[in-house]
């Protein structure tokens, strides 16, 4: 089995549609299986904890209104080729994502991280929901199967969100600069929301190399 290793940020909508990319290939091409690992990455590693309104996040992230509107047109696009139903109006915050990266670290040691980032994926993008709240991410972990007394103990850990910081850290070290970002079997790097085109090149040529 091939280790695939996925840094993003749940905040990330070209996180969102690379990975539904890859997830919708995989489910056409049964026989392929990768050992994927989910890693965290601060789009914003300064946002204050209480997040901060998305319109005067946009609008200063790309230099106004109309910059804003242009800059996620693209995105719009590729979220409705991916099959995704994104609802921006609903969004009405940009969220402090630390907490949502301790839920997907957690998720590692059950078995469950690719359940728990779609999860999340969808509680933001399609739901508008914030999901740098406690009560938030309490309902979206119980949903994925966690218990959630042990998760809000969790969330009361100072060391687990420092664990996620210094993991964003290194991943920058690393020179992972943006997300998505794919490494494969520690060694080649796939960036940006591919296309199913791009995986199923990618799944052919170490089919290829693992018969050769």
């Amino acid at each position: 089995m091939v280790k695939l290793d996925i840094f993003s940020d749940p905040i990330c909508p070209w996180c969102y549609i690379g990975t539904k990319n890859l997830f919708n290939v995989l489910k056409s091409e049964s026989a392929f299986v990768f050992e994927i690992e989910w890693h965290p990455f601060l789009l914003n590693p300064e946002m204050p904890d209480q997040g901060m309104d998305r319109r005067e996040y946009l609008e200063e992230k790309f230099g106004g209104k109309e910059a804003a509107i242009k800059a996620y047109l693209p995105v719009v696009e590729h979220a409705n080729a991916a099959d995704l139903s994104f609802d921006f109006a609903s969004i009405q915050k940009t969220p402090n994502t630390l907490k949502a990266h301790c839920l997907i670290r957690w998720a590692h040691i059950e078995g469950c991280q690719n359940e728990m980032a779609e999860a999340l994926f969808s509680a933001y993008f399609c739901k508008g929901l914030d999901i740098g709240d406690v009560a938030v991410l309490t309902e979206v972990a119980e949903a994925v199967g966690f218990n959630p007394i042990l998760i809000k103990r969790l969330f009361s850990s100072s060391d687990e969100r420092l664990e996620i910081q210094n993991k964003d850290k290194s991943a920058k070290e690393m020179g992972i600069q943006a997300v998505p970002a794919f490494i494969i079997a520690g060694q080649y790097v796939v960036n940006g929301a591919q296309s199913p085109d791009l995986w199923r090149s990618v799944m052919r040529d170490i089919k290829n190399k693992d018969e050769h």
